[in-house]
């Protein structure tokens, strides 16, 4: 280690060798696998057939799954904005990712979001944020409207409650597509720590959303924004996404709300400030197609009947379709009327100017360009038709007389008033005419002033011409003035301010990064003006051959005014920096005052377009030859030096003093148009028959004739006799042409070569039934899309309704005043379109299962809040299960792992549609707060809900199997209708209700199993239908104050109501515990008779008998000894018994036969009757489903004569 470092060992590379062989084939062509499969065929032969088959099997199965239902394409060719919900906990930095989003889209800043802020990110898609606080209600309602969800983690913390909510409303309400952002990465100082945080929470949100789900890491924060490369790589992760269309959004209308305005008469505001409100609410239009003075729903508000739907210019259209691969400056709007961005908006009747109280305070302090023309269209009292009648107004200039006092206002110096952020005053800067001027006559760049002025020309387009005659006019003396004393264009100063105009406003990231390498090569960036530059350089030159002193002297000037310039743009630099997006709005009236000098000195030099140079005059002024006072013949080598600045030739008095119907007169000019003799040799037939010959077919591009050139008639004599000049022309044209043929056909090859590839590839030789139906799927979308495609807005509007994509504005009677005395933009509002029968109310029957994260079951009939379709609303379910025999039973809670049946009073919504359920929407609990999830199975009242009722008698007289039971019913009545009825006691022994006794009242005969004891209680178990509670309550959450929109209360439940009151539930006396005190029984002993005795093994034989004591004489009984009479008495009788028992037997069998032979002609009659039956209902049931068909044929004829 003595300072020496050890040289690492060079790689050796390897000259030989079996890879050195592979990578040779490879270089070469040659494939190595096609070389093993000759020479070892066995090695990759079939091994295992069986194995082949599962692996063809499980790559037919990924290959299926990857399938999708292939679905219309009922996009619009203009979407609608994607809405991008941004989602997560509080300080999880929501609002800072959507504010770098924005600048990275659009290269604007913006403070507070507020409501939806949609901006234009490419050529062909356009984006709506919105912010997603933690209110429930906004999770939900957002859930039903999102197309891509920005989830922001904190990964410093892991993963929230709130995250996994809004993942389980989205699984209920349409999964839309989901993207994971990690924040706070830089609080990890370890980085092992961090590797495994990172992991760990990928796994996690892999689990909830879906395997290989994209999660984003911001790695930290630099001056308060996220790190650029890494906004802009999400940027274009969002530019490019695909979504896949949501049953429930795509089959029903619904609008984002990103600008309200309320109609109200102001004198019925006046006399009752507490009146229903006319809203108007404006936005884009998504879902499906949606009809005029329909029904629609506002969640959180209620029901409402549209008064009318009108279409509107949209606020943030797509570029123009021009092949480039970034937008401009121009093109990347930025539209968010609720967080106060833009000032202009345009109704169907109304322009609305919006000026903060801020922006007034200034204007009264100061008066700026940026509010002049506002502030002069507020003060105005002329009306426009006077303004325009007393504007003298012309397309030339120089065709007006002007005032002396435009010369007078313009010369000399101004005082412009700037407010400077860093010293917090205002500070006058001095303005220089002649610096103006100068720079108007230098021709700086045209386009960056007509981009400036574009914004404000296309938001103020109808508003700007009461100072439209002032501009003239000073633009007037200013090109007059130039003209007359202008001192030569100075490059120095141009070059400056082409910087500085370049560098602002640039079109896009190129063209900054161009603008950079022209300057540091010294060149001025392109403004695109090409005739105008190439005439300024090339009158600079001959300013420089001419006179050099000049040159020198202006040159000395600009050295000496060099810092002064350097300050000036530094500091508008940094009110650059400071202005951002709003930098166009300083200055306007002097931007417009020099777009329209430039517009009017700058005119196209047509002669050198035309003929490619400039013919250069001497400085001898000749004289003119007039013809006919008419024409004049322009002599450019007698006249003076060429202006491009010169008088337009267009304008001219006519001399009436000539006479045009004298012969003379005519033919003194008969040869200055085009069909005339222009000289000796030039006559314009021949030069016009020429000109057919050399430039062959052509188009009238305004006709659109096509015109056929003659080729095949030429003379070879002639076509040899042209110039050598023209030859050469040619020939480098020939080239140039020949050039780009070869350019364009090497990239039409690449293309056909790139895709026959990717169809070798890609496409499968024999066409599946998956690719005709895509195939059948996209012919309908192209006849979808082509059958109105010729007609305008207006008609299409009056037979498909307002199609998705428009900006629409929708009028709404009656709605309540607090909607909007109690606004807060940072709610959404969404107007979801109900169709036809999603108005009505009624019984809905549910598939419902408790979420596992809930804490707690639920009850029957407690209040449960629903979220269904667009709605929210409050209702009271009934849960029950369905037995084996088709009962619905009555549930008093929910099974815990399982799902259950509920019945439920709620507006009528199609079935499929899943429904998510929360006890509470106030406040944020501490618990998960998504009780149940499920999905809709019926719209009616088919399913009879029944719960189980016991009724209790007890015996009064017991016979041996039969009992009498009273106290089970209170009227003879009530027990002729459950005759035949099963009854049970509580010890098990089943029995039979056969007929009411007479007394006591309700009181009945019952035959069972076995004996009762009188301490038995008989029950009889029936079943009792419930009827559904009718409440629907909807959920008015946006009409609360500001603030409190969280807290909405809603029907409480009776545990709630008891709590909240501080009453004590009373116990039921039976249910309490008791102690039980049970009189001891004695039994009698086991008797086992003697025969049974015998026949138990010596085992089971009763072994504990007492003794037989001696009994005393007295007791013991004398023995009887039979007489012979006695004795045959006593052998008769057993005869006769016996005889008899044998009979009784006999007798027995025959009734046993017949009983059966009975029983079997009984089950024939019963099965003969269940086939009549049988085939009964089959008949009324064909004739039904007949009357059925006919009904609905019927019906839709009168709907197609509807229609």
């Amino acid at each position: 280690m003595d300072g020496k470092v050890k040289e690492q060992k060079r790689h050796q590379q390897k000259h030989s060798g079996p890879k050195v062989e592979k990578k040779k084939l490879k270089r070469q062509g040659g494939s190595t696998e096609d070389d093993e499969r000759k020479r070892n065929p066995k090695a990759f032969a079939v091994q295992s057939a069986v194995r082949m088959a599962k692996t063809f099997h499980r790559a037919q199965d990924i290959k299926a799954k990857k399938h999708h239902i292939p679905l219309v394409d009922r996009t619009p060719l203009e979407p609608p904005p994607v809405v991008i919900v941004v989602v997560g906990p509080p300080k999880v930095g929501k609002s800072t990712l959507i504010r770098c989003l924005i600048k990275n889209f659009t290269r604007q800043k913006l403070g507070d979001i507020c409501g939806p802020v949609t901006i234009v990110s490419g050529k062909k898609r356009r984006l709506t944020f919105m912010e997603c606080n933690n209110d429930i209600n906004t999770m939900i309602d957002l859930a039903k409207v999102a197309d891509l969800v920005l989830m922001l983690i904190d990964a410093s913390f892991g993963f929230e409650m709130e995250t996994f909510e809004f993942l389980n409303i989205c699984q209920v309400h349409g999964f839309p597509r989901i993207m994971g952002v990690l924040t706070h990465l830089d609080s990890f100082k370890n980085n092992k720590t961090l590797r495994k945080t990172k992991k760990n929470l990928k796994h996690r949100f892999w689990t909830e959303v879906y395997q290989g789900a994209k999660l984003f890491y911001l790695s930290g924060m630099v001056y308060g924004e996220y790190q650029t490369q890494e906004v802009k790589n999400l940027g274009r992760f969002i530019s490019v996404m695909k979504f896949r269309p949501l049953v429930w959004q795509t089959s029903h209308p619904y609008v984002l709300v990103d600008r309200m305005e309320d109609l109200t008469d102001p004198e019925r505001l006046r006399t009752d400030p507490k009146c229903d409100r006319t809203v108007s609410l404006y936005g884009y239009l998504r879902g499906t197609y949606l009809k005029n003075k329909g029904q629609v729903h506002i969640p959180g508000v209620g029901d409402f009947q549209v008064a009318d739907v009108n279409f509107l210019p949209d606020p943030c259209s797509l570029p123009d379709t021009q092949k480039k691969r970034a937008l401009n400056e121009k093109e990347r709007l930025l539209y968010a009327p609720m967080a106060g961005v833009g000032g202009v908006v345009y109704d169907k009747d109304a322009v609305y100017i919006d000026l903060p109280a801020s922006h007034v305070k200034e204007q009264q302090e100061e008066v700026r360009p940026t509010t002049e023309l506002v502030q002069s269209l507020i003060d105005t009292h002329a009306t426009l038709d006077a303004k325009m009648a007393a504007s003298k107004v012309s397309l030339f200039s120089g065709s007006a007389t002007l005032d002396p006092a435009d010369f007078d206002e313009q010369s000399g110096e101004k005082e412009e008033q700037v407010w400077d952020p860093n010293t917090q005053r205002k500070r006058r800067k001095v303005v220089f005419a002649e610096k103006e001027e100068g720079s108007d006559v230098s021709g700086s760049s045209d386009e960056d002033d007509e981009s400036d002025d574009g914004d404000q020309e296309e938001q103020e387009e109808g508003e700007d011409e009461d100072n439209l005659c002032t501009f003239l006019k000073e633009a007037r003396a200013k090109s007059e003035t130039s003209n007359v004393r202008e001192p030569p264009p100075v490059k120095k100063q141009k070059l400056e301010e082409r910087k500085e105009e370049i560098l602002v406003f640039a079109d896009s990231e190129d063209e900054l990064e161009m603008s950079e390498e022209e300057e540091e090569d010294g060149r001025p960036g392109d403004s695109g003006n090409c005739s105008e530059e190439s005439d300024d350089g090339e009158e600079a030159e001959d300013d420089d051959d001419n006179g050099g002193s000049e040159d020198e002297s202006m040159e000395d000037e600009d050295e000496a005014a060099d810092p002064t310039v350097k300050k000036q743009s530094a500091s508008e630099k940094e009110e650059e920096e400071e202005q951002g997006a709003l930098r166009w709005k300083d200055g306007l009236q002097q931007k417009a005052l020099e777009a329209f000098l430039q517009q009017q000195e700058a005119a196209p030099n047509l002669r050198k377009l035309v003929y490619g140079s400039v013919v250069e005059a001497d400085d001898e002024a000749g004289e003119e030859e007039e013809l006919g006072g008419l024409f004049r013949v322009s002599r450019p080598q007698n006249s003076k030096k060429f202006q491009a600045n010169a008088f337009d030739c267009s304008r001219f008095h006519p001399d009436t003093s000539h006479n045009w119907d004298l012969e003379e007169m005519l033919n003194s000019i008969r040869d200055c148009f085009v069909t005339g003799k222009w000289a000796e040799g030039q006559d314009a037939a021949t030069l016009l028959k020429e000109d057919e010959e050399l430039y062959g077919d052509f188009e009238d591009l305004e006709t659109g004739e096509v015109h056929k050139g003659q080729t095949g008639q030429h003379n070879p004599a002639e076509q040899n006799s042209e110039n050598d000049d023209h030859d050469d022309e040619a020939e480098e044209t020939l080239v140039k042409v020949n050039d780009d043929e070869v350019q364009k056909n090497k990239r039409i090859e690449k293309k056909r070569r790139l895709k026959e590839r990717f169809d070798a590839e890609y496409d499968d030789g024999d066409a599946t039934y998956f690719d005709d139906l895509k195939e059948e799927m996209q012919k309908q979308a192209e006849l979808n899309r082509a059958e109105f495609e010729d007609v305008d807005d207006e008609t299409r509007v009056q037979y498909e309704g307002f199609r998705p994509g428009m900006y629409v504005r929708l009028e709404i009677p009656s709605l309540p005043c607090e909607f909007v005395t109690n606004f807060d933009p940072h709610y959404p509002i969404i107007l979801g379109g109900l169709s036809s029968g999603e108005g009505n109310i009624g019984y809905l029957q549910m598939r419902l299962k408790k979420h596992r994260w809930h804490n707690r079951i639920l009850k029957t009939r407690d209040p449960l809040i629903l979220s269904l379709g667009w709605r929210r609303f409050q209702t009271i379910p009934l849960y029950h299960i369905e037995d084996h025999n088709g009962r619905h039973r009555l549930l008093k809670y929910t099974p815990q792992h399982m799902h259950c049946g509920a019945s439920i009073w709620g507006p009528v919504t199609p079935q499929g549609t899943g429904f998510l359920a929360v006890q509470s929407v106030a406040g944020t609990k501490a618990n998960f707060r998504i009780a149940a999830t499920g999905v809709i199975l019926d719209l009616d009242k088919s399913v009879t809900v029944v719960k189980k009722l016991k009724l209790i008698g007890y015996p009064y007289k017991i016979f041996k199997n039969t009992c009498f039971i009273k106290g089970m019913f209170n009227t003879v009545l009530e027990v002729a209708k459950f005759e035949g009825a099963s009854v049970r006691t509580v010890s098990g022994v089943r029995g039979q209700i056969k007929k009411a006794l007479s007394t006591p009242p309700g009181a009945y005969r019952a035959t069972f199993e076995d004996r009762l004891l009188m301490s038995d209680i008989v029950f009889l178990r029936s079943w009792y239908p419930v009827s559904v509670p009718q409440l629907y309550n909807p959920v008015t959450s946006l009409l609360l104050p500001v603030g409190q929109k969280d807290s909405w209360g809603g029907m409480r439940t009776l545990g709630q109501l008891k709590h909240d009151l501080g009453i004590r539930t009373k116990p039921n006396a039976d249910s309490l515990y008791k102690p039980v005190v049970r009189a001891q029984r004695r039994f009698n002993p086991l008797h086992i008779p003697k025969e049974l005795q015998k026949a138990l093994p010596f085992k089971s034989k009763p072994k504990q008998q007492q003794p037989k004591g001696k009994m005393p004489r007295d007791l013991l009984r004398p023995t009887v000894i039979r007489e012979p009479h006695e004795k045959k008495v006593a052998a008769l009788l057993h005869a006769l018994t016996t005889v008899h028992h044998n009979k009784r037997k006999k007798a027995r069998t025959v009734q046993h036969t017949k009983h059966k032979e009975f029983l079997q002609q009984k089950k024939e009659q019963e099965e003969a009757k269940l086939k009549r039956h049988k085939e009964a209902r089959k008949k009324q049931y064909r004739i039904m489903g007949q009357m059925d068909q006919k009904k609905q044929r019927s019906s839709l004829k009168g709907a197609t004569q509807d229609n």
